[in-house]
């Protein structure tokens, strides 16, 4: 059995739909998008995938808002692999939404055969850029946006791209964007926030090593100098193609303002450390000393599960770690625009790059709270 594929009549391009892809020293990238920044082969896939697993992991769920009634038709815009629509069929599956349909929409069909994941599935491709989507309207009870920033400018074009995706949402369906900030900042110490209706995302942030992100959570600007160059960078050469390096900070606002279609607006930010900061490593110490002081024998029959010098899990650990590889495959990724912005030549690159690889991954030079911010927008169709 295999996937269903929809080319949409709007692209009209033969030759770019027969051959979309162009080789620019040594990556993929598409033939027709002349802004978009990033390649589109295997090793930016795979980071695009394993982004999607970090969010996921670190949300514990593949949506951020739970369906007020059974849904029976997704849709995930600009769906890449359609990795985050596997990884939902099985989160409403755990919810007991067993039929449910599946529909990624893409300018090409990068995705694999999902069907043979038991899912029911369908590819549509179109250019997001032509408006309107290639759906009815009041078609499906879930739209996902998800990391959309490096495609569609905010404001203008992207409020475009909004109203169309709730012309295609049934009343009370939900519509969510899923975001992570380019920009790498530093988050400072602080403490947990009180309880209330979030006792459960605070729960699940402990549990992951994370911290939840929200007006008042401190932060300062990156520490680390290969973070603080490649910051830079970034900015100026997504401010030249008019996209936003830090797009979390303005979608609350954009989904505010659409009173009269979109209710019940919610999010849920968080904060993933490249490793353990010294402040916490520092609190760590201070716990444990206490523990040793009040009580030697229950130290001793814990039999040291977790080493003294660390606050985290494997498992924590192995979250942070992955944050930093993203991070690092992002600025891979850009590689091309950041040397041009920067002004360097191949082996000035290279040796930036060589020292950075060396000090984030053998040095682990992230310890003042560099992280990666992410978070998930979510609300309801009038």
């Amino acid at each position: 059995m295999s996937s269903t594929s929809l080319h949409s009549t709007r692209i009209d391009d033969s030759a770019a739909a027969s051959e979309p892809f162009i080789l620019r020293r040594g990556r993929r990238y598409l033939r027709s998008v002349q802004n978009y920044p990033l390649p589109c082969d295997l090793p930016e896939l795979h980071r695009q995938n394993l982004q999607t697993l970090l969010a996921t992991a670190v949300f514990g769920r593949a949506l951020g808002a739970t369906p007020s009634y059974p849904p029976k038709k997704v849709l995930e815009i600009a769906c890449g692999s359609g990795y985050w629509s596997s990884v939902c069929h099985e989160f409403l599956g755990g919810l007991g939404y067993e039929d449910v349909s599946f529909t990624g929409l893409d300018i090409v069909h990068l995705a694999g055969d999902l069907q043979r994941q038991g899912i029911d599935w369908r590819f549509v491709q179109h250019d997001l850029r032509k408006l309107p989507l290639p759906f009815d309207d009041d078609e499906f009870d879930i739209v996902v946006m998800k990391d959309l920033s490096m495609v569609i400018p905010l404001g203008a074009p992207s409020q475009r791209v909004l109203d169309d995706a709730t012309r295609i949402l049934k009343s009370g369906g939900i519509l969510e964007i899923w975001e992570t900030d380019h920009i790498i900042r530093s988050i400072l110490p602080h403490p947990p926030p009180p309880p209330g209706k979030n006792a459960q995302e605070y729960a699940c942030a402990v549990s992951t090593g994370t911290f939840l992100i929200s007006p008042i959570t401190p932060f300062t600007e990156v520490k680390n100098k290969y973070l603080k160059d490649s910051n830079t960078w970034i900015q100026e050469a997504l401010d030249r193609r008019k996209l936003s390096p830090t797009p979390c900070a303005r979608i609350s606002e954009m989904l505010l303002q659409e009173t009269e279609t979109l209710c019940e607006v919610e999010n849920r930010r968080v904060a993933i450390p490249f490793g353990e900061p010294r402040w916490e490593r520092e609190a760590t110490g201070e716990r444990n000393a206490m523990r040793r002081r009040e009580s030697e024998a229950g130290k001793l029959k814990k039999g040291g599960a977790t080493s003294e010098n660390s606050t985290l899990t494997k498992e924590q650990a192995a979250l942070r770690h992955t944050a930093l590889l993203v991070v690092i495959q992002l600025i891979e990724s850009l590689e091309p625009l950041l040397k041009e912005v920067s002004g360097k030549n191949q082996e000035e690159w290279q040796r930036y790059w060589n020292s950075m690889i060396n000090d984030l991954l053998e040095q682990k030079g992230a310890s003042s709270g560099e992280c990666l911010e992410i978070g998930i927008w979510w609300c309801k169709k009038v």
